[in-house]
């Protein structure tokens, strides 16, 4: 195996390094990142929790992931785009997820700026910024994962135009990764599909 490559897991399939250090993150790495993920509630989520996520290690937004799962609604856009002030001191108050009054903030007005778009507007806007898989290689090791892309640049700018907070490029990209958009598992991991 190359090194910063794909590691041997518990069960001696090859996965990502980064996905073999907790069952949290075997369990994210080998059943959910990466995959399509389609629909506006379950994007919502997905936008809401990695900018949760910016400046934390995933590992604590996975942990309490149920926790946010239960103080948003689900991730109902209609529902969270309906939360009162009680609802937001609600949150801030909630151990069960991370108290950010800017994040808790942006997850609130980004509900409500997409409770008035057509339904699949959301959807449609973030996979329009999927780029080409094709003539993309595998990366052979974690070195060459991107942070940033042209691409999540200008998914971040599409969703900043449209009234959505706290998704730079950085958050965008890993929006892409953790939604399917990019297959970002290193060549020679199990979890990598063709």
């Amino acid at each position: 195996m190359t090194p910063g490559g794909p590691l041997a897991g518990p069960d001696g399939r090859p996965r990502c390094p980064w996905g073999l250090s907790t069952e949290d993150y075997l369990a994210y790495h080998d059943d959910e990142w990466g995959r399509a993920v389609h629909g506006d509630d379950a994007l919502f989520e997905r936008l809401c929790l990695e900018a949760f996520q910016s400046g934390l290690s995933w590992l604590t937004i996975l942990r309490r992931r149920e926790g946010f799962r239960r103080a948003f609604a689900g991730f109902a856009v209609a529902e969270v785009a309906v939360f009162t002030d009680t609802d937001r001191e609600r949150l801030l108050a909630d151990e069960g997820i991370i108290r950010n009054r800017a994040k808790v903030d942006a997850t609130l007005a980004n509900a409500r700026t997409l409770a008035t778009w057509e339904s699949g507007d959301l959807d449609r806007l973030i996979w329009s910024h999927a780029p080409d898989p094709v003539g993309r290689p595998a990366p052979k090791t974690l070195a060459d994962v991107p942070a940033v892309t042209d691409e999540s640049k200008a998914l971040a700018k599409a969703l900043k135009k449209e009234g959505i907070r706290f998704v730079g490029p950085t958050t965008a990209y890993a929006l892409m990764q953790a939604c399917g958009l990019v297959n970002d598992h290193l060549e020679g991991c199990a979890a990598r599909r063709g």
